[in-house]
C-alpha cells in the first residue's frame, strides 16, 4: 500500500492530485522552488519540500526520500514523460505512478512509436526520414521527441523543406535536447481525437472513451469535449479497439492517451501516445464518474483494474475550457501581473481546477494557464449553454485573459453544430476581435469608480466585483 506520495509538479494539477490523495487517506508532499514558496499548491499538501528545479530528477527523488514518501506522481508536463525521473525512482526503490521506463522511452520517440503501431496494425500517417515525393505535399516537419507544437513546421512546397527541417531541428534541440526531425504527410482539416486508456500490471487494458481536442491555438488544445460530435458507435469501437491494441503493444501500465487525427472522410491515423495524465482528463471523469488519479494510484500499487470494458458508460456531455493569462487578440501574447480578483463560477455541473487565487503573481516562467473550467450537462447543447454562463460568471482582474475569446468560440454557429477541426480559429477570425467591445460592464464600472486599471484595481472595485452587482451594470 502507498502511504505517502510526493507530487513532482505545481499549480492546478498538483492540487487536483492532493484531493484524491486525501480521499484515499494518503499523505501528500508538495515540492516548490523559491518563487512558489507561497503558491497555492505549496500550502495545500501535508508536507512541503524545497527543490532547486522542477526539472531536476535527482533533486525530486531526494526530496521524496527525505520525506519518506513511498511514491512519486509526476502530474503532467515537467518530468512526467522523462525517463530520467522514472528510472531514478526505480533506482531509489520508489514507486513511479506511471508507466515503465522502457514504455516511456519507446512511446516518447515518435518514430519508434509509429513503427510499433504499424506492426500492431494501427493506422499511421505516412512519414519519411528524407524527402517525400513531390505529390505528397503539403507535409509536416516534426520533432522526434517533441510535442505541444514545438519543433513542428508546415511545408507546402519541396523548395521549403530544407529550411523547415533546419529550423525545426534547432527548436527541437533547444526544447527537448534532441534535434532529430522527420517528415509526415499533412492531413487536411483533421479533427484531433484522443482515447483515454488504462492498463494494469496484470495485462488488462481498457479505453475510457474519446475526447475531442480540435479547438487549438498554435497546436495547443484550448477547448476539449466528450463525447465527440463526430463519433458514431461503430467508429468509437474501431478507434477504441485501436487504442487498446496500441497500449497492449507498448505493455502499458497506468493512465495514458492515444491520439489520432480523424480526416473528413472518417479515416483515422495514430499521431502519438502521451504516457501520462492529460490536462483534459476531467471531462472523462465527468461523463464516466471515474477518478483517473485514484486508478493511477491503484495500478501503481499492483492492483487489478477496477473495471472491465463492458462496465463503462458515457453519461451526458462535458466540455473543458482552459483559462489562460494571455491576449488572444494579440497573437495570444502572455499576460503577467498580480491577480487582484479571482471569482470562479459555481453551480450544478460546474467544476473548476485551479492553482491560483487573489494575490497570485503570474509571471513568465511557467505555462500561463490559470484554471480549467469544466461543465457537465445531459446533452451537448445544454453543456454549451452551461459553459457560456460559467464563462460569463468567471471573474478575473489583474491579468488579461482569454475568457471572452473562449465564450465567442463556443457561441459560434459552427461550434454549435460540431463543425470543427484543428483549423477552427484560423477559419473564424471573428473570434479574435477585441474583447473590450463585448464587456462594456467592466469598462463602465471602472470609469464610474475613477478609472482604476486592471493591475491596480481599487478596493471598491474589488468589492463590487466580488458582490456580483457589476452584472447588473
Amino acid at each position: 500500500m502507498i502511504r505517502k506520495v510526493l507530487v513532482a509538479n505545481r499549480g492546478e494539477i498538483a492540487i487536483r492530485i492532493f484531493h484524491t490523495l486525501r480521499e484515499m487517506e494518503i499523505q501528500s508532499v508538495a515540492v516548490y522552488m523559491d518563487a512558489d514558496a507561497a503558491a497555492l499548491h505549496t500550502t495545500s499538501a501535508d508536507e512541503r519540500r524545497r527543490v532547486s528545479s522542477y526539472l531536476d530528477a535527482s533533486a525530486i527523488v531526494q526530496a521524496a526520500k527525505d520525506a519518506q514518501a513511498d511514491a512519486i506522481h509526476p502530474g503532467y508536463g515537467f518530468l512526467s514523460e522523462a525517463t530520467s525521473l522514472s528510472s531514478a525512482c526505480e533506482a531509489a526503490g520508489l514507486i513511479f505512478i506511471g508507466p515503465k521506463t522502457e514504455t516511456i522511452q519507446v512511446m516518447g520517440d515518435k518514430l519508434e512509436s509509429k513503427r510499433l503501431m504499424e506492426l500492431t496494425g494501427v493506422p499511421v500517417v505516412p512519414l519519411w526520414n528524407d524527402e517525400p515525393p513531390d505529390t505528397e505535399y503539403p507535409v509536416l516537419v516534426k520533432a522526434v521527441g517533441g510535442g505541444g507544437g514545438r519543433g513542428m513546421r508546415l511545408v507546402e512546397r519541396p523548395d521549403q523543406l530544407a529550411g523547415a527541417k533546419a529550423s525545426a531541428s534547432r527548436e527541437a534541440a533547444k526544447a527537448f535536447a534532441d534535434d532529430r526531425v522527420f517528415v509526415e504527410k499533412y492531413i487536411q482539416n483533421p479533427r484531433h481525437i484522443e482515447f483515454q486508456i488504462l492498463g494494469d500490471a496484470h495485462g488488462h487494458v481498457i479505453h475510457v472513451f474519446e475526447r475531442e481536442c480540435s479547438i487549438q491555438r498554435r497546436h495547443q488544445k484550448i477547448i476539449e469535449e466528450t463525447p465527440s460530435a463526430a463519433m458514431t458507435p461503430a467508429l468509437r469501437k474501431t478507434m477504441g479497439d485501436a487504442a487498446v491494441r496500441a497500449a497492449q503493444a507498448a505493455g502499458y501500465r497506468g493512465a495514458g492517451t492515444v491520439e489520432f487525427a480523424l480526416d473528413p472522410a472518417g479515416r483515422f491515423y495514430f499521431l502519438e501516445m502521451n504516457t501520462r495524465l492529460q490536462v483534459e482528463h476531467p471531462i472523462t471523469e465527468m461523463v464516466t464518474g471515474l477518478d483517473l488519479v485514484r486508478e493511477q494510484i491503484r495500478i501503481a500499487e499492483g492492483k487489478v483494474l477496477s473495471w472491465a470494458q463492458a462496465d463503462l458508460r458515457q453519461i451526458g456531455h462535458a466540455i473543458e475550457c482552459r483559462i489562460y493569462a494571455e491576449v488572444p487578440e494579440q497573437q495570444f501574447r502572455p499576460s503577467t501581473g498580480e491577480i487582484v480578483v479571482y471569482e470562479p463560477p459555481t453551480g450544478p455541473g460546474v467544476r473548476v481546477d485551479s492553482g491560483v487565487c487573489a494575490g497570485t503573481k503570474v509571471g513568465i516562467d511557467y505555462d500561463p494557464m490559470l484554471a480549467k473550467l469544466i461543465v457537465w450537462a445531459n446533452s451537448r447543447k445544454d453543456a454549451i449553454d452551461r459553459m457560456k454562463t460559467a464563462l460569463r460568471e468567471f471573474a478575473i482582474l489583474g491579468v488579461e485573459n482569454n475568457i471572452e475569446f473562449l465564450r465567442r468560440v463556443i457561441s459560434s454557429a459552427d461550434y454549435a453544430t460540431g463543425s470543427i477541426d484543428t483549423h477552427f480559429i484560423e477559419r473564424h477570425p471573428d473570434v479574435l476581435r477585441d474583447s473590450s467591445v463585448t464587456v462594456p460592464a467592466v469598462v463602465l464600472l471602472a470609469a464610474s469608480l475613477g478609472g482604476p486599471t486592471l493591475n491596480g484595481a481599487s478596493a471598491q472595485l474589488q468589492e463590487v466585483w466580488r458582490s456580483g452587482s457589476w452584472r447588473n451594470t
